[in-house]
């Protein structure tokens, strides 16, 4: 028999007062694929004129991450961008470094760059590229970006990634480079570059990467992507809910949720239900797990808890809804937090 999910809205901490430590906010896109894609340009809009100083912008299956760069950087007037985590599988050093030159010639703007080795969703499925190796492959990238980014001429030859001989003809965008980690190889490779990236993580799971991190790289700086809807409402939480469900069975995170108290739902996550009983099975505690739910001050004290747990930034993804396209209002809530 199945887990049992909650049939109310999320819980969420005793209202509390915004406590030091507490993280600085940036934003990222959160390219929900079951609303309009244009509305990522409303969360970039909202993030611009509330003060936010910085906005990821990854890719999935809507807008390529430069083109949608680019249009961002026009339409706003002076946030950072960060592109990525980009998939090492199917980027090469030489498309990074181009792309991310790009943008910021064409934008005027600071654009920085992430990495990652994405899932066998995208590479080896959507993209038919092979995955093989890709811990290999994503030190490599790194090795390789680097040099690139700083306008220096390419000479790098892997075991997986090479390029020699290119040098970029535009001015190079010295961008700050870093690395979406989960595993213990991408976290090493991470202490290699300007900063880590976390997804979907409990403050306990990031507080033992950061602390992995850090053991080999102290001056590693981490940010932390992290869901959030103030007061949401049900199409919220259920659309954070059908985010993780294919996170459910995956090495590592399903360990993750297990530690928070999820065991159940992860057994029968790994026997491979169909995916509407596997939703079905969801309870809203697990949403609420990884996620900052319920008024402005709650979400203050789970900010809190990240901040304890070493995160120097949180990525607000706020959750677009029919109630709040874009996620403005959650932003505009939390705006205060990050102006501070």
């Amino acid at each position: 028999m199945s887990p049992s999910p909650s049939s109310h809205p999320a819980p969420v901490p005793s209202p509390a007062p915004m406590v030091s430590p507490a993280p600085s906010l940036c934003v990222s896109l959160g390219l929900w694929q079951d609303r309009p894609a244009e509305e990522a340009l409303l969360t970039a809009g909202a993030a611009d004129e509330l003060g936010y100083p910085s906005l990821w912008i990854g890719e999935m299956a809507t807008y390529d991450a430069f083109a949608l760069a680019t249009a961002v950087g026009l339409a706003t007037t002076r946030i950072r961008l960060t592109v990525g985590p980009l998939a090492v599988a199917v980027r090469d050093p030489m498309m990074i470094a181009m792309g991310v030159a790009s943008v910021a010639g064409l934008t005027g703007r600071q654009v920085d760059v992430a990495v990652g080795t994405s899932s066998p969703l995208v590479v080896e499925g959507w993209h038919g590229r092979l995955r093989a190796r890709s811990a290999t492959a994503l030190r490599e990238t790194v090795e390789a970006l680097r040099p690139l980014l700083d306008g220096e001429r390419s000479d790098f030859a892997g075991s997986s990634v090479a390029s020699s001989g290119y040098r970029l003809r535009l001015p190079a965008p010295r961008s700050r480079l870093s690395v979406a980690a989960f595993g213990p190889a991408a976290v090493r490779t991470a202490a290699m570059a300007d900063g880590m990236v976390l997804n979907l993580v409990t403050p306990a799971s990031a507080e033992r990467l950061i602390a992995q991190v850090r053991a080999v790289n102290p001056a590693t700086s981490v940010t932390a992507w992290v869901t959030a809807a103030v007061n949401p409402d049900r199409e919220a939480v259920d659309r954070i809910r059908r985010a993780v469900v294919g996170y459910l069975p995956a090495p590592g995170y399903g360990e993750m949720f297990a530690e928070a108290g999820f065991a159940d739902v992860v057994a029968f996550a790994r026997a491979r239900p169909h995916p509407r009983e596997l939703l079905a099975a969801v309870p809203d505690e697990l949403v609420a797990a990884v996620a900052l739910l319920g008024d402005a001050d709650a979400v203050g004290a789970r900010l809190s808890a990240y901040a304890a747990a070493g995160v120097d930034e949180v990525a607000l993804v706020p959750v677009s809804t029919g109630r709040d396209p874009g996620g403005a209002a959650t932003l505009k809530a939390l705006s205060t937090a990050a102006a501070g």
